[in-house]
């Protein structure tokens, strides 16, 4: 789940997804929920905690 608020768009999870499942949009991301191994890597490598966990 993205916390749109604090998401500047910076790309950082889109570069560590072991899944290429984040794609980053001009101020947007899009997200491959089917296919997500719920890892977290991305919410680890968010800067700014934009991203949480549904789980």
């Amino acid at each position: 789940m993205i916390v749109k608020e604090f998401c500047m768009y910076c790309g950082e999870c889109a570069g560590v997804c072991p899944h290429n499942l984040i794609e980053v949009r001009e101020n947007s991301l899009k997200f491959n929920d089917k296919d997500c191994k719920i890892c977290k890597i991305c919410i680890q490598a968010c800067p700014v905690k934009a991203l949480k966990s549904e789980e």
